[in-house]
């Protein structure tokens, strides 16, 4: 390391720092001596390759510099300050943020996860190394260096140690040719795309080589000689369009025999063109002059400009023959459906790759990655879109408002995450129980407070217990344990889960007392939470820790002899001859006798009611589905009586109604502005809170049973109300 220093310091003069890529070779030259990727390549033929791969595409003098110090950081202790001092800060950037992704690609290949989840995981993956970049061309640099590494196992036949040859072609296909594909860059993408295939399937590549009966020099030969003919036909009708075209490589035939179960002959665009024009008009008026010139397939013909494609995707397609009946795709479209087809819904890569997404929740996201491919193809400008030697300088870096980070397991699987994520959103995000146990957190190797902020590129290993669950410290937002309202609704559902499970220990406590206190201990939980209407123990617990209902009950529920039925047995009436009785309420058969409604249901007409012989208070009117009226039927079916609702007229009625809530400021009132407005007067009002959780008991009277349905529809849409009823 102190020779390579040396080197360094001898190499480097003393003036200000200037980005030169034949100074930055001669510099690193003596340093690359004797070293070798993993791959085993030659460093310094690695960078002359590289750089040679970037030169056509981007000759800047910053960019090719890095290429050329890709491995800075490997023999040099102090890289990125003597890097700033040397080459200027852009060079220091753009070659950090090259061994960031060399790093990763090295962390993350050959994850090994299941199919189903290899491919969100390899989008994941591309998503997390453009957010990596500060500088977007840097991507570029990273695909010209696998593709010279993929090129030197082409031209040395070496397999790499651990069949490395093979993982990286699987990471080209998955990462990035689709990668390339995505951002434009033809010339890498097809190469990349066909030396992975020829390492991955060695037979098959040979196969479709050996079916274009053709040398690839020949098939480019006739692609040119057709550019020549359309573009001197469409001049000579007065036409001004733009004719690019090239032939398809191996792997994209083959893709797309498998994708449409297609045989080679039946291929038709092996060779094709593409024409841009200026209005819609042209293109039709395009179409006919190649249609004149060459013999059209018409089964072949499709315009997706009069019937665009679901997905927006508008141009013209046709096959002809040439006079040797060697297939021709063209293309026609105008410059807007163009740009549309490349940047837009409807970009290529997007039905090229399997599709577009279909969930509609992701479309922000996905909005700002297409930005951020945007604005990167616009600084990968091919020199021939611009002018003078090099083409203009790009400006500053436009910044792409991102509200995702991307960050590693310990496994290498990438998790996405909202911005400002914490050691606990991560946690939750992988598994709810290891968020629940989360304690501490690794971050790169190093131990981090839980409030930290985590960055793109990191990797996180989370200390967890063996038991327990979330701290309420982490619901306070001012704390700043959870930036993920995911998150936060797991921590506040353990807690609620929590909760529950307390309030149905006390309600069992309560009703062991209540049953001790009866002498019936050995009652089955299960028939006393029938016999009381609840639909199961859990419930009839959690009514009791409310007070939702009276403990007496079950002295009344229990009073009457087991019944081997599965349900009470029905209300059984006692029906006198003749009606008679004044009033709100009529007992059947008859005359005026005293009534009252009970308060343990509060009756409402037109419910449905059971009347009740009491001693000396006259009739008890019941809901018929009281708990208490039941409890009642079964220990003296004889003193039932049936009952009906006479001339109610203008009359009031008070009715319970129970409410559970969130507890928040101002939830009374909200809730108390639903009855004012529903013009219901409230006689009485119960609340109570415990640890967040509010509930509150109002009478209000009413005329009848609907207003009571509609006052609850109201109640039930204030914010935070969990549950409203009538009791």
């Amino acid at each position: 390391m102190a020779d390579a220093s040396a080197a360094v310091v001898a190499a480097d003069d003393a003036g200000s720092a200037v980005a030169d890529a034949a100074a930055a070779r001669a510099v690193v030259a003596p340093l690359y001596a004797d070293r070798r990727l993993a791959t085993g390549e030659d460093y310094l033929e690695h960078a002359d390759g590289l750089v040679a791969i970037v030169q056509p595409l981007r000759d800047e003098p910053e960019l090719l510099a890095a290429g050329y110090l890709f491995a800075a950081h490997e023999v040099l202790r102090d890289a990125d300050e003597w890097l700033r001092g040397r080459f200027g800060a852009e060079v220091a950037q753009l070659v950090g943020d090259l061994r960031q992704l060399m790093r990763l690609s090295e962390r993350t290949r050959g994850r090994g996860e299941a199919q189903a989840d290899a491919a969100q995981q390899s989008e994941s993956l591309r998503k997390m190394l453009l957010a990596m970049c500060n500088d977007l061309r840097v991507v570029l640099l990273r695909l010209a260096s696998r593709l010279q590494s993929l090129r030197w196992f082409a031209a040395s036949r070496q397999e790499g140690e651990g069949g490395l040859r093979q993982r990286l072609a699987h990471e080209t296909l998955e990462l990035y040719a689709p990668l390339a594909n995505r951002l434009g860059i033809w010339q890498l993408k097809w190469e990349l795309e066909d030396l992975a295939f020829r390492f991955l399937e060695p037979e098959t590549y040979k196969t479709v080589a050996r079916l274009l009966d053709e040398k690839r020099a020949e098939r480019e030969g006739f692609i040119d000689e057709s550019l020549r003919q359309v573009r001197e036909l469409l001049a000579a009708a007065g036409l001004r369009a733009e004719v690019s075209g090239r032939p398809k490589h191996i792997y994209s035939i083959w893709h797309k025999m498998q994708m449409k179960g297609l045989d080679f002959d039946r291929l038709y665009d092996v060779r094709g063109l593409r024409v841009i024009v200026d209005e819609v008009a042209h293109c039709y008026q395009a179409l006919s002059l190649v249609h004149e010139r060459f013999t059209p397939i018409a089964a072949e013909y499709d315009d997706y400009i009069a019937r665009p494609k679901p997905n927006g995707y508008q141009s013209l397609h046709t096959v002809v023959r040439d006079a040797l009946g060697r297939p021709l795709e063209i293309q026609i479209r105008t410059r807007h459906m163009h740009e549309r087809a490349e940047l837009g819904l409807a970009a290529h890569w997007r039905y090229k790759e399997g599709g577009g997404r279909k969930e509609g929740g992701k479309a922000n996201g996905r909005a700002a990655d297409d930005e951020r491919v945007a604005w990167l193809r616009q600084l990968l400008a091919w020199r021939d879109d611009v002018s003078g030697p090099r083409g203009p300088r790009p400006g500053p870096a436009v910044a792409v408002a991102d509200d995702r980070i991307y960050v590693l397991t310990p496994q290498a699987r990438v998790v996405e995450l909202p911005a400002g994520a914490t050691p606990i959103d991560f946690a939750y995000h992988v598994h709810t129980e290891l968020g629940h146990r989360c304690r501490g957190a690794r971050v790169n190797g190093a131990l981090v407070p839980l409030t930290t902020a985590l960055q793109t590129g990191q990797t996180v290993e989370i200390v967890a217990a063996k038991a327990g669950g979330p701290s309420r410290d982490w619901l306070n937002a001012e704390l700043g344990y959870l930036a993920s309202a995911r998150s936060r609704a797991k921590a506040r559902q353990w807690f609620n889960a929590l909760e529950l499970e307390q309030a149905i220990g006390a309600g069992r406590a309560s009703v062991d007392r209540e049953l001790a206190r009866l002498g019936r201990t050995a009652v089955k939980l299960d028939d006393l939470a029938r016999r009381l209407g609840f639909g199961s123990v859990d419930e009839l617990c959690v009514a009791a820790t409310k007070e939702e209902f009276s403990l007496r009950s079950i002295e009344q529920a229990l009073v009457a002899p087991e019944a081997p039925a599965a349900e009470p047995p029905p209300v059984v009436l006692h029906k006198p001859r003749a009606a008679g009785g004044k009033g709100d309420v009529l007992v059947v058969g008859v005359g005026s006798l005293l009534t009252s409604l009970a308060r343990c249901c509060r009756p409402v007409p037109p419910d449905e009611i059971v009347g009740f012989v009491t001693r000396g208070k006259g009739v008890s009117i019941h809901r018929a589905g009281c708990v208490n009226a039941q409890a009642l039927a079964l220990r003296q079916p004889e003193r039932l009586i049936e009952v009906a609702w006479g001339a109610t007229g203008a009359g009031s009625y008070p009715a319970d109604v129970f409410v559970l809530a969130n507890d928040r400021q101002g939830l009374l009132r909200d809730v108390s502005e639903v009855f004012a407005r529903e013009k219901l007067n409230v006689v009485g009002v119960n609340t109570a809170s415990t640890r967040g959780q509010a509930t509150m008991q109002f009478t209000i009277e009413v005329n009848d049973a609907g207003a009571v349905r509609r006052a609850l529809a109201q109640v039930a849409e204030v914010k935070g109300v969990v549950a409203a009823r009538r009791r």
